[in-house]
């Protein structure tokens, strides 16, 4: 079964919106997300006999996109968002742990249901806990990784963010960070 499609395009006004389709195995749906960049999505689902039938579903849909003037976004187009956390140990507890995956949980959910792009990975090394993100757009995925790790109670004050153009993972520029921090490595 092919995984999930996920498509943007700008409107007249250079907003930038997205559309993603995908077949949810457990509850037997076809289901379809598309929102405004940045912004809550709309999602519409619709039960399907079969993986065959929801295969069919699926490129409809992409030719539907297609012919609207949606397409993939290359990764050369999008950007590394880094959520990192300070750590009292430096390759971190089991409490820190539960934070990776607590937080990325959070995170994943929060950029997923906005269009803002997917947590790729994460890792706990040097008293640091990075998760990385692959984002269209950097100013709103920022301001949503903050609501986000507010929202869930996460140690909101330990939070830094950098974004670097994906072509070049090695230029973070510090977007966020708690009081008196001004700089950003991995």
């Amino acid at each position: 079964m092919s995984g999930i499609i996920r498509s943007y395009k700008r409107d007249d006004d250079g907003v930038l919106l997205f559309r993603e389709a995908w077949f949810d195995e457990d509850f037997g749906q076809f289901v379809i997300n598309h929102g405004t960049v940045g912004h809550q999505s709309s999602t519409d689902a619709t039960d399907v006999d079969d993986e065959g039938a929801a295969e069919g579903l699926l490129a409809a849909f992409a030719a539907q996109c297609e012919e609207d003037g949606y397409a993939e976004l290359p990764e050369s187009e999008q950007f590394w968002l880094v959520a990192q956390f300070a750590l009292k140990s430096k390759d971190g507890t089991e409490r820190d742990r539960y934070l990776e995956r607590k937080a990325s949980g959070a995170l994943r959910s929060a950029l997923a249901w906005r269009g803002l792009g997917t947590v790729e990975r994460s890792e706990i090394g040097n008293s640091r806990l990075n998760i990385f993100c692959l984002c269209p757009d950097v100013n709103k995925a920022v301001n949503a990784i903050k609501v986000c790790i507010r929202g869930e109670d996460l140690d909101f004050t330990k939070l830094s963010i950098a974004a670097a153009p994906h072509g070049d993972p090695e230029a973070f520029k510090l977007k966020h960070s708690p009081k008196n921090v001004t700089g950003f490595t991995l």
